[in-house]
């Protein structure tokens, strides 16, 4: 057998699997507790466009200054709303947890 073939066949092999071969990135959505309701529904259909094109999804609520104290009030209800409204399209990997001054979730799209 020619080996010189026989490397040109493995290299087809390898660049034939690349092509098959799928990344999946993680997008991140920002946004605050007093972004408005429109926002909100304007994130979630990006979000949903993201989970469309197969990609995780990272969701982060900043809190600035004083806001910090409706964390587990204003920030779990609108996490809530996120998770609600994603059920077709998501699935959700790490509920939201507190990071600092920031509340982070994790979305997958569903398999």
């Amino acid at each position: 057998m020619n080996y010189d073939k026989f490397r040109y066949e493995q290299k087809k092999k390898l660049q034939e699997a690349k092509k098959k071969q799928t990344t999946v990135e993680t997008k991140e959505i920002k946004f605050r507790p007093k972004t408005e309701e429109h926002d909100l529904n304007f994130k979630i259909k990006n979000i949903k466009k993201f989970l469309q094109q197969k990609n995780k999804v990272k969701v982060t609520m900043r809190f600035r200054g004083r806001e910090i104290v409706y964390s587990q009030s204003i920030g779990m209800e609108a996490m809530a709303k996120i998770t609600e409204a994603l059920e077709d399209e998501g699935v959700v990997l790490s509920p939201p947890k507190m990071e600092g001054r920031q509340m982070v979730m994790f979305i997958g799209p569903k398999a």
